[in-house]
Formats: structure tokens, sequence, C-alpha cells
């Protein structure tokens, strides 16, 4: 075997496994950004926790993925709220997921966000990405000519 020829191919692997990823959620802006060595690579509107139901600030780190997912603390239609592309920040039900967003903080605590957005993000983050949700969010944006539903860039699932 050609020794070195393999330890190239290792250390290139390795390398690509080890970039390293990072979500900003910003609350003044209900935005979301994914980075990946120190560089955007996606970006996002959200919608966070409403008064009563604020989302916390913190860091945090991806627990769990999941792709089709229902909530146990809101079941709400019968059998539990979807959330599908769900990546869960804690073990009490904060979660970034796929839902609808107005521009201004609308949920129970969790981010929600749009489904080309919410797809892209799901299969770009991995468990253990890290995530840091800071600022303070507004008590409501301009809704003028927006819609929660319409995403640009929607993709269909493949």
């Amino acid at each position: 075997m050609n020794f070195p020829i393999i330890l190239l191919l290792l250390l290139l692997t390795i390398a690509q496994v080890h970039a390293e990823k990072f979500i900003l959620i910003d609350l003044d802006m209900q935005m979301a950004y994914a980075y990946e060595d120190d560089y955007v690579v996606l970006e996002g509107p959200v919608s966070t926790g409403k008064k009563g139901h604020r989302t916390p600030r913190g860091y945090y780190t991806i627990l769990q993925k999941k792709r089709y997912h229902r909530s146990n603390l809101w079941p709400k239609p019968k059998g539990g709220a979807k959330m599908n592309y769900m990546l869960r920040l804690t073990n009490s039900g904060i979660a970034m997921h796929l839902g609808p967003v107005p521009r201004w903080p609308a949920s129970h605590g969790c981010i929600r966000m749009k489904n080309g957005f919410a797809q892209r993000l799901w299969r770009w983050a991995e468990v253990g990405t890290e995530v840091e949700i800071s600022g303070y969010p507004p008590q409501k944006m301009s809704s003028r000519g927006y819609d929660p539903f319409f995403d640009e860039n929607y993709r269909i699932d493949e």
C-alpha cells in the first residue's frame, strides 16, 4: 500500500469533518445565521417566543435531529403539533423547527423557520453544533407585503 496517499486522504477527510459550524439566533432581527469556518453559509427569518413564552437567551448545543416530529408539550391539534425539521436545543422543549414565520415573535418559546430554510438548516446542522441565542425580541415588526408561509427559496424534499 502507498502510505503517503492513504495518510493524505485521511487528513483531507478529517479536515472536512471538522469544519467549525455554529448557529446564531438574533432575537432583535428575528433572523438565524449558520456559520461554517467563520463564513455565513445559510441565513433566514425566524419567529421566536412571544410575550409570556420568550425564547431563552444563551448558549446551547443541538441535542437531537428529527425530520418528522410532533410535540408532546403542545398537543393541539390532537396528536401533537407538527414540528418537522426539528433541531432540539434543550430537554425542556426548546427547539428550532418548521412553522409559520410572521415578522415578530409568535411561538411558545421555540424558534420557527420557513420551509426552504428549515430544510437546508436541518440538512446542514449536526448533533453537537453550537447555537447562540442573543438579543432582545421586538414587540412587533411591520408585516406589510410579507407572507409568513412564503419562502422564495422553497425546496420540495427529494
